[in-house]
């Protein structure tokens, strides 16, 4: 049986609130009501599957006529914010609360995080190595202000680590900086004034879409092939739109797990230098696989900023990256303004990636989560082979299209009432036109065990698929 939350979640003290916005307000009311439906929902007053009224009824509770609140929906529908279907009503379709990244139960899959390698060995050696970092050191030097970009010995232990991907790199183009996003805020707001554009992947990084919205900065999409961002679109835009940039995430795609080809590389580095446009390539899958293709960097070393981090090898909390420019002055132009921004990395924190690229502990870790990461990937493809998922044996996420009768929406807001949680492909998309597919990370504080159960949870639900809205009882 329905509970009365579900039918009639929406009480005085919540419509209220609603009436007192909208006759205070200039705003056409249309979008002051799809503005108030988000509002609640980033305050937690509405979650997932949560039951809107019908437009008569709010139509009247809010003392507005029936089309300004159809016109109000249609908004909220436009925003993503909620569903409609037939029969069964208006559902919110926005975030349900948060999973706990760690100490909960529930298998965490959304947050791209590599696994964490139960060996006792391994852990070991990292708690001792981190400890000698305190002992040994001055800790006054470390909890004062330093130049931007990380010291000497930071920057040395910054090349060493990108040197099996980017060999020819020198001291004065290296910086060390506070993680891979820091970096990319800082050149997407070097490279591009607001209004003006960089091109991407039709299928990128969230944290990119996020960086571009904050700035006003407006993103391309590049349609997508088997080998990657098609050429000919990159081409066609660098001669009619004038790009400043072309930001790509080459290796392990986040969410696709693609990577571009050696050709489709040589291709993309060839039309950037003909017409001098910048490479961003954000390399923070690049040093899981074992055989790759060159970098973008080593093609058009005079164009490329080359990023890469600990986030994707070792854990998300090692804020540490690595940054290597074209060149020493435009090294110093980034430092510049990541300062403005950031200040400078954690000494402390760079302390410690650097005595782990010293001693060899980044190096056992990258191992470590390689071998975790494909004996994942294997229970994986046990359980959803069948379903032509796209991943690779050294990457801990995979991309799984949908072709069952679950829309992509609602088959990850059902997973995540069952504490599994995927992240639907709108949320990658910048070209408006997200496929039916899902991206599933294997990684994070899961255990292996906890891993085959969300796997075998995901596939049972391919197999049995529910009434969208059964979950609201």
């Amino acid at each position: 049986m329905q509970s009365t939350h579900a039918i009639n979640f929406m009480p005085h003290n919540l419509t209220q609130p609603w009436r007192k916005r909208i006759d205070s307000s200039d705003k056409p009311a249309y979008l002051l009501l799809a503005d108030l439906i988000a509002d609640d929902i980033r305050s937690g007053r509405l979650t997932a599957r949560d039951k809107l009224p019908t437009l008569r009824d709010l139509a009247l509770a809010l003392d507005l006529n029936y089309t300004t609140v159809a016109r109000g929906y249609a908004e909220a529908r436009k925003r993503g914010l909620i569903d409609s279907r037939a029969g069964t009503g208006t559902f919110i379709r926005g975030s349900s609360p948060s999973l706990p990244l760690r100490g909960g139960s529930g298998a965490e899959m959304t947050m791209n995080l590599p696994p964490e390698p139960q060996d006792a060995a391994l852990l070991e050696r990292m708690h001792d190595s981190a400890s000698h970092i305190l002992a040994d050191c001055d800790l006054y030097d470390l909890l004062r202000y330093q130049d931007f970009g990380g010291t000497a010995r930071d920057r040395e232990a910054g090349m060493q680590w990108i040197r099996p991907r980017v060999p020819d790199c020198r001291l004065d183009q290296m910086l060390v900086c506070p993680g891979i996003h820091s970096v990319l805020a800082a050149l997407f707001s070097q490279l591009a004034r607001p209004g003006e554009l960089i091109c991407v992947e039709a299928l990128t990084y969230p944290g990119v879409k996020a960086i571009a919205t904050q700035l006003g900065i407006q993103l391309h999409a590049l349609p997508l092939d088997g080998e990657g961002p098609m050429g000919e679109s990159f081409e066609h835009a660098c001669k009619t739109l004038k790009p400043k940039a072309l930001y790509v995430n080459p290796t392990l795609n986040n969410p696709t797990t693609a990577t571009i080809s050696r050709g489709r590389r040589e291709a993309l580095a060839d039309i950037a230098l003909r017409y001098a446009i910048p490479i961003i390539e954000d390399d923070a899958y690049g040093l899981l696989p074992r055989q790759m293709p060159p970098t973008i960097a080593t093609l058009a070393p005079d164009l490329t900023y080359y990023i890469t981090g600990f986030s994707k090898t070792l854990g998300a909390g090692l804020r540490s990256a690595y940054v290597r420019s074209p060149s020493a002055r435009q090294s110093q132009r980034l430092a510049g303004a990541l300062r403005a921004t950031t200040v400078m990395a954690s000494p402390i924190t760079n302390a410690m990636a650097t005595l782990w690229v010293e001693d060899g502990t980044a190096e056992a870790m990258l191992q470590a989560v390689r071998n975790e990461s494909a004996a994942r990937q294997a229970l994986a493809a046990r359980h959803l082979g069948a379903h032509g998922i796209e991943a690779q044996p050294e990457g801990f996420h995979l991309w799984l299209p949908l072709s069952s009768a679950w829309s992509t929406v609602e088959f990850a807001s059902y997973l995540r009432s069952q504490n599994v949680g995927v992240v639907a492909s709108a949320a990658f998309s910048t070209d408006g036109m997200p496929p039916e597919a899902v991206r599933i990370c294997l990684g994070g504080p899961m255990s292996r065990d906890e891993c085959d159960h969300a796997l075998r949870l995901i596939a049972d639900t391919l197999a049995h698929p529910l009434h969208p809205h059964a979950t609201v009882m």
